[in-house]
C-alpha cells in the first residue's frame, strides 16, 4: 500500500469542512476569553486567550494546506453559540471542539501513503492532540469526563 495516492479532491474537502470549524474555535475561545466574569474566573478567561492563539495559528496552517494543494480556503464559520455563564460556556467550547475533533480526523484516511501525505497526517495528529489537551482541561475543570 505505500504506492497509495493522496486523493486531494477528498482531502481539501475535508479539510475545508474542517477549516469552518477551526475558524469558529478560535472565535469561541476569544469570546470566552473575554467574556467571563468573575474573580474565580480569571484563569480561565487566560487560557482561552492562549488557546485562541492557538487556534488561529493551527487555522493558517489548515489554510497553507488547502492552498498548497490547489484548494481555496473557505469563509465561512461554522455557527456559533454564546453564553454568559462560564460553566455553560465551558461545555459549549467542549461540543465544538469534539466536532472539530472529528472533522480533523477524518481527514487522515483520505491522505494516502506518500511522504506528503505523511507530513499532512502528522500535522492533523499534531491539531488533533492540542485541541484534545483543551477539551480535557475544560472537562477536568467542569468536573466531567468522558
Amino acid at each position: 500500500m505505500s504506492d497509495e495516492q493522496m486523493d486531494t479532491g477528498a482531502v481539501i474537502d475535508l479539510l475545508k469542512r474542517a477549516l469552518r470549524l477551526q475558524y469558529r474555535s478560535a472565535l469561541l475561545y476569544t469570546m470566552a476569553a473575554g467574556s467571563v466574569r468573575g474573580l474565580d474566573q480569571i484563569a480561565f478567561a487566560d487560557l482561552c486567550r492562549e488557546w485562541a492563539g492557538a487556534e488561529l495559528d493551527d487555522a493558517r496552517r489548515l489554510v497553507e494546506k488547502v492552498v498548497a494543494l490547489g484548494g481555496q480556503p473557505p469563509t465561512e464559520v461554522a455557527p456559533i453559540q454564546w453564553s454568559d455563564d462560564a460553566a455553560e460556556t465551558g461545555r459549549i467550547l467542549v461540543d465544538c471542539e469534539d466536532e472539530a475533533l472529528e472533522a480533523l480526523h477524518a481527514v487522515i484516511p483520505a491522505t494516502g501513503q506518500e511522504a506528503r501525505s505523511e507530513a499532512l497526517e502528522h500535522l492533523m495528529e499534531h491539531v488533533i492532540l492540542r485541541k484534545q489537551q483543551q477539551v480535557d482541561r475544560v472537562l477536568m475543570a467542569l468536573g466531567d469526563s468522558e
